[in-house]
C-alpha cells in the first residue's frame, strides 16, 4: 500500500503565494512521476503540473509562470509552489503518484491524495 499526505493548502488573497506539499510512503519501490491535478466546482479534474523522474515537467498553459514543481527523491516528496494566484486557480487540489511497488511490471501503481482546498479570494 501507498499513502499520501498533502497539506499547503488553504485561504489566500489574489497575488499571493502558497505552496502544496505532498509525501508518499509505503510499498515503494520507485517513483516514475509525481503531479498535481486540480478540479473546481462543475469542472472537470485537470493536470496543473506534473514531473517526473528525470526532473522533466509539464504544466498547464494556465498557470506556465506562475507555478513552479519540483520533486525530492530521497523523500518521496513532491511540491507545488504557486505565486501570483487568481481566482480562477480556487479548486480543489490532489497529488497523483505514479510508480511501482517491486520489480515486477504487475506491481505497478497509480495513487491520488485525499485533496487540499485552495481558495483565492478577496
Amino acid at each position: 500500500q501507498v499513502q499520501l499526505v498533502e497539506s499547503g493548502g488553504g485561504l489566500v488573497q489574489p497575488g499571493g503565494s502558497l505552496t502544496l506539499s505532498c509525501a508518499a510512503s509505503g510499498s515503494i519501490f520507485v517513483i516514475n512521476a509525481m503531479g498535481w491535478y486540480r478540479q473546481a466546482p462543475g469542472k472537470e479534474r485537470e493536470l496543473v503540473a506534473r514531473v517526473n523522474s528525470g526532473g522533466g515537467t509539464n504544466y498547464a498553459d494556465s498557470v506556465k509562470g506562475r507555478f513552479t514543481i519540483s520533486r525530492l527523491n530521497a523523500a518521496n516528496t513532491v511540491y507545488l509552489q504557486m505565486k501570483s494566484l487568481k481566482p480562477e486557480d480556487t479548486a480543489v487540489y490532489y497529488c497523483n503518484v505514479m510508480g511501482y511497488s517491486g520489480r515486477s511490471s504487475a506491481s505497478v501503481f497509480e495513487h491520488w491524495g485525499q485533496g487540499t482546498q485552495v481558495t483565492v479570494s478577496s
